[in-house]
């Protein structure tokens, strides 16, 4: 057999950096997916956009995940590997905050990238449409919604497969992308593919400072600024009998966050939990406009946003929080909302107790969780009746779910734009990657014969 072909995406996301590594044969028997998911390998540390100061350990950090692709990757064929990253909300802050940073940042992680014998082809920061986007395709290609190998040994598009809507919560920014049942009225909003000689016209948007990690800052901050103390914070969505101190710099140093005029940064607050899940609510509601000005039809913030339409994949921290709370298995949002209410409800001592091993994000969880049920309800407008067309999932056929397999099977051209042609027992995986690697296997085994492709 041919030898299979391989692309690596880094991930660069606000919180952590990972790095997956696609494979795709050259031929293959059997119709299950074209490209698939060898490993995914997640960079000790934070996020680049966190080396701001210290661009040099930005390209420090992915050297072990590279290490890694070495040795899965066939050295002959290492050469010819595409290799990408992608930069999602934390690096567009940091551009935003210091642009010389970001590209001090991106020239360090280039050059650690380079001395791999891979053939990069570059690091950008992606728009929050294109991560909206790529999520939504690659959800849509792992579940064979536009594309499918039939049993006729051809591949088909899928006659009656309505596609799904992707929804993907990171640390610093989240997005909504689907196929509206009306014609999208807001340009910025809307998108078009042409896939597999079938057109597709998607909304979507990312709402930058409300991916997780920015959105409990903010509303850390929104506590504080309304507190009667300076010093003191209470926080009604940690648990009761839980405390921390943090510093003010630490709380107003992100561009999400609007610090107070004056702002002493070594001063430090007391946050005190006080378990109280209504509260909670009400204070994560504050951190939306969810007013929509005349007559249109909004998500939050004056965006537009047409009704949501078909059946939805949530990941990334939508899956993470809900996985946690063992909420993934479509629990009626009645259910959901007292698993929830009932866990905010317990105090720090019994969740040490009960969870000894998440102690770093225990404290987190009722937030977290009370923050997705106010983004999915009141600023997407999911309701009751259209809960259940939300599914959490990590993976799909195996993969998992965010816009880095998207990104490449766009960026290598394995989508085709027009139709693919029936191919009597090749499948049409034989793209530009695996003609190349046939091309360069003959020409080597001619040269030398030392080119062995066998898998």
């Amino acid at each position: 057999p041919l030898c299979p072909q391989y692309g690596l995406v880094f991930d660069a996301g606000s919180t952590h950096t990972a790095l997956y590594i696609y494979q795709w044969p050259a031929d293959k028997e059997n119709g299950t997916g074209i490209v698939s998911q060898v490993e995914a390998c997640t960079a000790a540390g934070p996020g680049i956009s966190s080396y701001a100061d210290d661009p040099a350990g930005a390209g420090a950090s992915l050297k072990p995940c590279l290490d890694k692709a070495m040795e899965i990757i066939p050295a002959e064929q290492q050469r010819e590997t595409p290799t990408y990253l992608g930069a999602t909300a934390g690096m567009r802050l940091l551009r935003e905050q210091n642009s010389t940073k970001a590209q001090q940042v991106f020239a360090e992680v280039a050059k650690a990238i380079g001395e791999y014998p891979v053939e990069f082809r570059g690091a950008q920061v992606l728009t929050g449409n294109e991560e909206g986007s790529f999520g939504w395709i690659s959800v849509n290609f792992l579940l064979e919604t536009l594309i499918k190998y039939s049993f006729a040994e051809k591949w088909e598009h899928p006659q009656d497969a309505e596609v799904l809507g992707a929804l993907d919560l990171g640390g610093a920014s989240t997005q909504i992308t689907f196929q509206p049942g009306v014609t999208t009225e807001d340009k910025n909003t809307s998108v078009f593919f042409r896939l597999y000689g079938t057109n597709y016209s998607l909304y979507t948007h990312s709402y930058l400072c409300y991916g997780q990690t920015q959105a409990l800052k903010r509303l850390l901050a929104a506590l504080h600024q309304t507190s009667p103390s300076t010093m003191q914070i209470s926080h009604p969505c940690y648990p009761k009998g839980y405390q921390e101190n943090i510093t003010m710099a630490e709380l107003y140093d992100s561009p999400c966050v609007r610090a107070p005029s004056t702002p002493s940064a070594a001063q430090l607050l007391r946050v005190t939990g006080t378990g109280e899940p209504a509260a909670c609510s009400a204070a994560v509601q504050q951190l939306f406009n969810l007013s929509c000005g005349a007559n249109s039809t909004c998500g939050f913030n004056g965006v537009y946003q047409p009704p949501v339409r078909g059946q939805f994949f949530a990941f990334a921290g939508f899956y993470y929080t809900f996985h946690f709370l063992n909420l993934t298995s479509q629990q009626s949002l009645k259910d959901v909302n007292s698993t929830v209410q009932a866990f905010c409800k317990k105090d720090w001592a019994e969740l040490v107790e009960t969870f000894p091993q998440q102690k770093g994000y225990l404290h987190k969880y009722c937030s977290m969780a009370i923050y997705i049920l106010t983004l999915l309800l009141d600023g997407y407008k999911f309701s009751e009746h259209t809960w259940s067309s939300i599914h959490f999932r990590r993976q799909a056929a195996n993969t998992d779910i965010g816009w880095t397999l998207g990104f490449m099977l766009n960026l290598t051209n394995m989508i085709p734009t027009e139709a693919l042609g029936h191919v009597k027992g090749h499948q049409p995986s034989l793209w530009a990657g695996a003609v190349s690697c046939i091309v360069l296997a003959t020409m080597a085994g001619l040269v030398a014969g030392f080119l062995q492709c066998f898998c």
